[in-house]
């Protein structure tokens, strides 16, 4: 099967064609296509990354190859790292989801129409860049709803699963659970989803509520804002003590606040976002049925706040070779609710400006049913 890298020189672009070939997930009889953008500094700089990359991996790298057009662009599986990151403002506060929105959308316009118009009508769609959500909203109106997942909400769920083993003294792969809702402030832990291998249902209940400390979701947005403050002060004159406090929060707050202050020090989060991306080409490489989360476009499969979503939301989902099935989401408690709710009020928000508010297009035959057994892919740390 054949990857192809959307933005492939940009910062998370580079890293997922990098570790493609350095974890050798592609044959070297599979294509990788680096896609970059004609009369820009990426139209240069995709030919100068395909040399970088066989001077390296020359022995087990596959095909590699360039497109500069987005109707050039054909493969399998097709990760949209394409875009514009909007660098923080001189106070120090990131851009909003809005100002990324009006930089992106013609983006994945642009190669959601090339795709509709000129691939196979089977691609399998990873949408990488920010806002994920309209990302997803944008090609799935345009390929089909189940061809078109959002990494946001697995990269979320790795972190979150991260934080929660680190206080259990554990391996991140024997923590389950997932994280649901909005990349980005409005994530949601869904600490009901949790699950730590070794652990019978009372001993898991009495961990979960020694790490959530007696909190529930209800404050949760006022904690993430009163952090960010907190960091930025602390920041300002020792970024090393911004750490630290960190590491003295609960997991949920860990999971959203670690990410938020890495970008905040001047470093980036490419590698651990390749990584989680990696994650999600495997599986559909690789012919597997697995669970995880991602944002999708949904149709009235999940209900929260009382109200079927017709729109996207980060859920659990069962993904494979044809993209994304089954949504595995039990009724939640009603803090977690309270908060998907909002967070697909959120997403419905922002997306409306640059969406036709159609809904996304189903395709006639939809993916295989889940096995019963589907269990989390491996984890790479």
């Amino acid at each position: 099967m054949d990857v192809a890298v959307l933005g492939a020189t940009g910062d998370v672009g580079r890293q997922v064609c990098t570790q493609l070939v350095e974890r050798q997930v592609l044959p070297t009889t599979s294509r990788l296509q680096l896609v970059g953008r004609p009369g820009g500094s990426s139209g240069r700089a995709v030919h100068g990354l395909r040399a970088d990359l066989v001077d390296a991996y020359d022995e087990h790298a596959p095909v590699l190859d360039v497109a500069l057009d987005p109707a050039d662009v054909v493969a399998d599986v097709v990760v949209v790292a394409a875009g514009r990151t909007v660098p923080p403002r001189s106070d120090g506060v990131p851009p909003s989801r809005a100002e990324l929105a009006a930089e992106n959308a013609a983006v994945f316009r642009d190669y959601a129409d090339a795709l509709a118009a000129h691939g196979s009508g089977s691609e399998v769609v990873v949408v990488v860049s920010n806002p994920v959500e309209l990302g997803v909203a944008v090609m799935a109106e345009r390929l089909g709803r189940h061809r078109v997942i959002g990494m946001g909400a697995w990269l979320d769920t790795l972190r979150f699963r991260r934080e929660i083993a680190v206080q259990l003294g554990v391996r991140r792969h024997r923590v389950g659970g997932f994280v649901g809702g909005q990349h980005g402030d409005d994530a949601v832990p869904l600490w009901s989803t949790v699950r730590i291998s070794g652990l019978d249902l009372a001993e898991r209940q009495r961990a979960v509520a020694r790490l959530r400390g007696g909190r529930t979701l209800a404050t949760f947005p006022a904690e993430v804002a009163r952090a960010k403050a907190d960091l930025l002060a602390l920041a300002a004159t020792d970024i090393a003590d911004a750490f630290a406090l960190i590491d003295s929060w609960p997991p949920d707050l860990r999971a959203l606040a670690r990410p938020w202050m890495t970008h905040q020090s001047g470093a980036k989060t490419a590698t651990g976002t390749a990584s989680a991306t990696i994650d999600l080409l495997e599986t559909v490489l690789d012919g597997r049925d697995i669970v995880v989360a991602g944002q999708v476009a949904l149709a009235g499969e999940v209900a929260v706040g009382g109200e079927p979503v017709h729109g996207v939301l980060g859920v659990p989902v069962v993904l494979g070779p044809e993209g994304w099935g089954h949504v595995l989401l039990d009724p939640l408690p009603d803090d977690e609710d309270t908060r998907m709710a909002e967070a697909a009020a959120a997403v419905a928000a922002g997306s409306a400006p640059w969406t036709s508010g159609a809904p996304p297009r189903t395709p006639a035959a939809a993916p295989a049913t889940a096995p019963a057994t589907a269990t989390a892919p491996e984890v790479h740390r």
